[in-house]
């Protein structure tokens, strides 16, 4: 609960800081005394909560000093996972660390030192620079599974990704696979208040979410269907003359060819593999094509279909197309990059990594668009048109499942050496046995943390990383807009807690980096980011921005395309796209099934019935998070997976009843809830759960496997995506049975 302070108090100051447990990093006032944070609250002037804070935010103070967290450089002294370790300085630390990466760098190149990082609780930036001057390709991120797909296949598209919608201009929002009613609240209360002036809401979830429940219309597709439901709508859109003519015709190219190839995709086609009618596809397409302007909301869902994913986004994306949703007030912005402030892609110092050393990235030679090929002609043409490439820390990375393959097998080079950051693989990758057997196996292992997560568990170093009320922070989303948010440190960093600015620092100037590190400190780099627009608000530090501006927001124009056109090579939307054929891919977007389905694979079908959808996010916790936080745990202390009450029935399974969950590659368990908002033929399990209550040493490690729902996950290359690479965690199948004494056992 919020604490009222007494303003009064002499000595106390107001420091404008952030929460930093999930993408919106809400702003938070933090009351500080002698360098004790006394109390926070949710910082009304704000943009992004207006002085609300969810139960994650509300909580910082017990992250805070949680008897818990990780305070000092932890060197581990016997065998993997048995939990001794040795407290050393970080001055030993980074010693003994850049001597082991460069040995490593000597022995097998550059490339044989891999990266992980989390979602956006750092400063990425910087483990990209130190990579890239280390001389290393190998930089993976979980936006793999989660964003960098849909932006990249946007880009190649229309010249930059829509991330950012005007909302409060819009008549109709698509939230197709994403539910902020128990992911982003300050989104959700946005979307409740837009209601109340008549925006027009379709939810596209297999669930009955918290989000459908607000909705105007819900569509409970069959997981992994997403495909065939966008070029259904695109069918309708076109064949029933919906399409934006003027539009289409001045800044398209090659719609009679889209308009030929959707031809046979009708909603009589696609209503059994959606699981939808025929007249829930056309009414959907109806009020998305003619409620104008409109908006379709990015979501996770599609990112994480497998091997249908890059179609299914690329139809997406060609639905704004044809509607002229682009760029318009009310419509789905395409801001590009920021032309006004130092971006991650700057700071990264992508120029300093050879053209020998891209080419070795792992998975570039298979999964090109999220790869250096891809990124690299995107990013050629986007600086010709805007005069900056995306930010290659999101966009450009190696792909995990093949980073996690060479370790284990050696090819195609063997991989000895991974530097994790913010991330908890174990539990946030696909196949995490497969994971798990890599943790395990690298060579060396160094893990940046707040907690003895089951993967720092495995390291030979863990250092303490400072928090959010111990570090300044600036958020623009991804580098995909061009507005700013910048927070600051509200207390020095307790103990001995370093950014992971620091930490890569360090290692940089530990390996003859130190010219390209010339800043001390955190807000040093950061107000060398701002510093091009710095003079203009007449502020001489980081920290005098946050007191007096906090964000930067440059106006919004729209039509930006009737003066300079798109960022493709023909300067249109490429409803027939130039760039994925160049790179071997189908430039229309074909139809696949998912990965697993009742059709394709009969056989498999009847062993495993049911169609699961995998990592529903549930509040309080966000991805792997929170777990340690008893009053969070408090409103979620047990995993539960979705089960319709009749399927259950007909399984011997009542409410609460401990159940397997059991794919093709593996089982793991969480408790019933029956619901019936789910589909008699769907299983939706909770994602990130493991237990740090547990034994945290081997074989236990917190229970990383029991209740994971990635244990059910394929990250086979023939199930992944083909264009960006990202793995099959909807849309698979799957059984259920109650757990027993006797089948635990044979666990």
């Amino acid at each position: 609960m919020t604490m009222k302070i007494d303003l009064q108090q002499e000595g106390i100051e107001v420091k404008k800081s952030c929460c930093y447990f999930c993408h919106q990093n809400c702003g938070v006032l933090a009351y500080v005394k002698d360098g004790k944070v006394l109390a926070i609250e949710g910082d009304p002037e704000h943009p992004t909560n207006q002085g609300g804070l969810c139960c994650r935010g509300n909580s910082a103070l017990k992250h805070l000093d949680h008897p818990a967290r990780v305070n000092y450089p932890l060197k581990r002294v016997g065998p993997k996972g048995s939990g001794q370790w040795e407290q050393i300085s970080w001055d030993q630390a980074l010693d003994e660390i850049a001597q082991k990466l460069q040995q490593i760098k000597d022995e097998f190149g550059a490339e044989a030192v891999a990266t992980a990082g989390g979602t956006q609780r750092t400063d990425d930036w910087a483990r990209r620079r130190f990579m890239n001057l280390f001389g290393s390709p190998n930089c993976f991120h979980n936006a793999h599974l989660c964003w960098i797909p849909t932006f990249m296949v946007e880009t190649a598209i229309y010249g930059w990704c829509p991330f950012e919608i005007d909302l409060a201009q819009s008549r109709c929002l698509v939230l197709w696979g994403c539910n902020p009613g128990a992911s982003t609240l300050p989104f959700m209360r946005s979307i409740s208040d837009m209601k109340k002036a008549g925006l027009k809401v379709i939810v596209i979830d297999p669930r009955y979410s918290e989000t459908a429940a607000k909705a105007d219309v819900w569509l409970p597709l069959r997981p992994g269907s997403d495909l065939a439901l966008a070029l259904a709508w695109l069918n309708v859109i076109i064949h029933e003359g919906l399409c934006d003519w003027d539009f289409l015709t001045n800044w398209c190219t090659r719609f009679g060819e889209l308009a030929d190839h959707v031809e046979q995709f009708t909603p009589d086609w696609a209503a059994p593999l959606t699981w939808l009618s025929p007249e829930q596809i056309r009414e959907s397409a109806y009020i998305y094509a003619t409620q104008k302007p409109g908006n379709i909301q990015w979501g996770v869902a599609i990112d994480q279909l497998g091997k249908p994913a890059g179609a299914a986004m690329h139809a997406r994306a060609l639905l704004r197309a044809v509607t002229g949703n682009l760029d318009n007030p009310g419509g789905d912005i395409l801001p590009g990059p920021a032309l006004d402030y130092y971006t991650d892609e700057e700071m990264e110092a992508n120029d300093y990594l050879p053209e020998e050393q891209k080419a070795k990235q792992l998975g570039s030679d298979r999964f090109k668009l999220t790869t250096w090929p891809g990124y690299g002609r995107i990013a050629e043409i986007t600086k010709n048109y805007w005069g900056k490439a995306p930010t290659a820390e999101w966009m450009c990375q190696a792909h995990p499942p093949t980073v996690f393959n060479a370790i284990l097998t050696g090819e195609p080079y063997p991989v000895k050496a991974l530097l994790v950051s913010a991330t908890n693989p174990v539990n946030s990758y696909g196949a995490s046995k497969k994971v798990l057997e890599a943790l395990r196996k690298v060579d060396f292992l160094v893990t940046c943390e707040y907690w003895l997560t089951p993967t720092a568990m495995l390291s030979d170093y863990v250092l303490p990383i400072a928090g959010a009320l111990e570090r300044p922070t600036i958020t623009n989303t991804y580098g995909c807009s061009d507005f700013l948010i910048a927070s600051q440190r509200a207390i020095q960093p307790l103990y001995e807690r370093r950014t992971d600015y620091e930490f890569w620092r360090g290692l940089g100037l530990k390996l003859g980096q130190a010219e390209m590190w010339p800043w001390e400190t955190l807000e040093e780099a950061n107000f060398y980011r701002i510093s091009p627009f710095a003079p203009a608000y007449g502020v001489e530090s980081y920290d005098e921005f946050v007191e007096y501006y906090r964000y930067h927001f440059p106006p919004r124009e729209y039509y930006r395309y009737q003066e300079r056109g798109f960022a493709t090579p023909s300067g249109k939307v490429e409803l027939y796209s130039s760039v994925l054929k160049e790179l071997g891919y189908s430039p229309l977007p074909e139809y696949i099934p998912p990965v697993e389905n009742e059709d394709s694979n009969p056989e498999l079908a009847k062993e495993y019935p049911l169609v699961l959808t995998t990592g529903a996010a549930v509040m309080p916790f966000h991805h792997s998070e929170h777990f340690q936080i008893k009053d969070l745990r408090f409103l979620r202390h047990e995993p539960y997976a979705d089960i319709n009450p009749a399927t259950a029935a007909e399984l011997s399974i009542k409410d609460g009843d401990w159940i397997w969950i059991e794919t093709k590659r593996g089982r793991m368990k969480q408790k019933a809830n029956l619901t019936q908002a789910v589909h008699p033929k769907v299983i939706v399990t909770q994602r990130g759960w493991w237990f740090p209550e547990r034994d945290m040493r081997e074989p236990v490690l917190g229970g990383c496997l029991e209740s994971n729902t990635n244990v059910l996950t394929s990250d086979a290359p023939e199930d992944c995506d083909p264009i960006g690479g990202s793995w099959a965690n909807r849309g698979l199948l799957c059984r259920v049975y109650k757990v027993t004494d006797a089948n635990e056992r044979e666990e």
